[in-house]
């Protein structure tokens, strides 16, 4: 079975936004073929069909009102249907070549599907199917009840998670029927797909005004084809909907409280969650927070030092292997190859690869792969990323180009072909369906200059203009922290893509909540993936007994140990 820290190297490798996925296959490689529950079947069709044209949601109540008893919604609403549905489970496995399918039937997972509204303000309106995997619990006599689990992206495929999870989570793991689920328009659940040419839509400004014009012109094209071939369903690919569906999945269970584990873009969405679904919810982790009142299209931007240092810290490693890649022997001679490689992308694309993996890759490319390779500092991936500037430093230097290892090719493929369409397409959505960006082209530029100088290399890449410019404005209001939550945050201090400030934000939002830090590590996501068992023990502590540390607590990455904060 594969590991659940192998599985996020992978998707690591090949995460080019604020993911922190821990599958190890794109949402592609399993269609949306599998049968329909039974008890309130669905009618969708394609994600590019055209939907029933009720009228979106535009009030910041949720339709799915919470009640005392934790059934079926409000009377009067139309969700009873939903909420009541019983659910047909069966294999996982959809044909001979479906490995994820496979990977959950050797854990004894099995799979169903959960009917839910497109539009929640319109339940006799068109249906989806969002997919869900269970592994049951073993341990019946103390069984808490259901653990749903989340793997950022936005837009990660979560199907797979449970049988990922299990390991690390021990003794606590036979507590839980631990929940996977491909959120909406996502995987198995009626997978979006916008059909672009490209995969995730973040690029770097590059060098100059004309560069950072090509950009324009580049996102404005993304978002014109999706609004062209999924126009209609977009308005109703948000986070709220999201989190009314994990509300349906709880209901069709027959669950009174859903526990909930997410990572990354998933602790907003179990934020989200807590706030519109107060007194639901039982045990909840969220590990490498976002901070609520910042999230928005553009996360990246605010964490350039995390990435500036996370980077710093790469380059000093290796330096001290420059046998290997040839970088320079001091980490100010790595630095200067890096800007070198960059200046030669941005006066002609660099060519990498040999047949039938080749690549050019310009100054708008070239900061995106670096970037994917900060976010974690484990040596196997510090060695991924060392393999990736040493191939653009021979290309910079006009040398021959040889065979791509199996992992950038991964990272290329997925990063700037069709094959990363659904991943670019879903993340779009779900961000410019969240919150509005910016229209202004203006503002992103005097963002862009105001950054190079300090931050010449990330600066133009997190200030950059994306899709949701282009789109239309939300139809709900973003989520806001209103009621406590006595959470257990997880982070630490060096993390690259939700910085460790988010986490402190979120954690003074919830007075109830404790703070596990892990202190020296520039990594996202901890907990089952990062090999910290100061971490993972005390989280699955709190799994198994339901109790939070009485202060917040503090892991040191070099020995592993733990410090009480008083």
């Amino acid at each position: 079975m594969t590991t659940l820290r192998a599985a996020a190297r992978r998707a690591s490798a090949v995460g080019l936004a604020l993911t922190a996925c821990l599958t190890a296959t794109p949402a592609t490689a399993t269609p949306a073929t599998a049968t329909p529950a039974t008890a309130t079947p669905a009618t969708a069709t394609p994600a590019t069909a055209t939907p029933a044209t009720a009228t979106p949601a535009t009030a910041t109540a949720d339709t799915a009102a919470p009640d005392s008893d934790g059934g079926a919604a409000a009377s009067g609403t139309g969700l009873d249907r939903y909420y009541r549905q019983r659910l047909d489970w069966r294999s996982c496995v959809l044909g001979p070549d479906d490995a994820p399918g496979r990977e959950l039937a050797k854990t004894g997972a099995r799979c169903a599907d959960v009917t839910v509204p497109l539009d929640y303000t319109d339940p006799k309106g068109r249906t989806l199917t969002v997919a869900i995997s269970r592994i049951k619990a073993t341990d019946t006599r103390h069984r808490v009840g259901p653990l749903l689990l989340n793997p950022g992206g936005p837009g990660g495929s979560g199907l797979t998670v449970p049988a990922q999870i299990r390991p690390v989570m021990k003794e606590a793991g036979a507590l839980y029927d631990l929940i996977g689920m491909d959120p909406r328009f996502v995987g198995r659940s009626n997978a979006l797909d916008c059909g672009w040419s490209s995969g995730p839509a973040i690029r770097s400004a590059g060098p100059d005004r004309a560069s950072f014009e090509r950009q324009v012109a580049f996102q404005k094209g993304l978002a014109d084809k999706c609004r062209a071939t999924n126009g209609k369903v977009l308005p109703y690919i948000t986070t709220r909907n999201t989190a009314r569906d994990m509300d349906v999945i709880r209901g069709a269970l027959g669950e009174r409280k859903l526990s909930y584990l997410g990572y990354s873009y998933g602790t907003y969405l179990g934020t989200a969650y807590t706030q519109m679904f107060p007194g639901r919810y039982d045990r909840v982790v969220l590990d490498g927070a976002l901070d609520p009142s910042r999230y928005n299209p553009r996360l990246f931007k605010g964490v350039e030092k995390e990435n500036d240092q996370a980077f710093a810290d790469w380059a000093t490693w290796a330096a001290a292997r420059q046998d290997t890649y040839g970088l320079g022997r001091t980490r100010a001679e790595v630095l200067a190859t890096v800007n070198r490689i960059v200046q030669a992308s941005a006066r002609r694309p660099l060519t990498v690869g040999t047949a039938p993996d080749v690549y050019q890759l310009d100054s708008s490319q070239v900061p995106v792969v670096i970037n994917a390779g900060v976010a974690s500092d484990t040596e196997a991936d510090r060695k991924a990323l060392g393999e990736r500037v040493s191939v653009l430093a021979k290309a910079a230097d006009g040398q021959q180009p040889a065979r791509l290892s199996q992992e950038f090719a991964g990272v290329l493929r997925l990063g700037f072909t069709s094959e990363g369409s659904p991943t670019g397409s879903i993340q779009s959505a779900i961000l410019c369906g969240d919150v509005a960006a910016p229209r202004d082209p203006e503002q992103y530029w005097q963002d862009i200059e105001r950054s190079r100088a300090a931050h010449p290399l990330f600066g133009p890449l997190t200030n950059n203009i994306g899709t949701c410019a282009f789109l239309d404005r939300p139809r709900e209001e973003p989520v806001q922290v209103r009621r406590d939550t006595p959470a257990l945050i997880v982070a630490a201090t060096g993390d690259p893509r939700t910085p460790y400030t988010g986490s402190v934000a979120l954690h003074h939002k919830l007075p109830s909540s404790k703070l596990l830090t892990l202190k020296g590590a520039n990594r996202h996501a901890i907990y089952g993936m990062y090999g910290s068992a100061c971490v993972d023990d005390r989280v699955n502590a709190y799994l198994a007994t339901g109790k939070l540390p009485a202060k917040d607590q503090t892991c040191v990455k070099q020995n592993d140990q733990l410090v009480t904060v008083w």
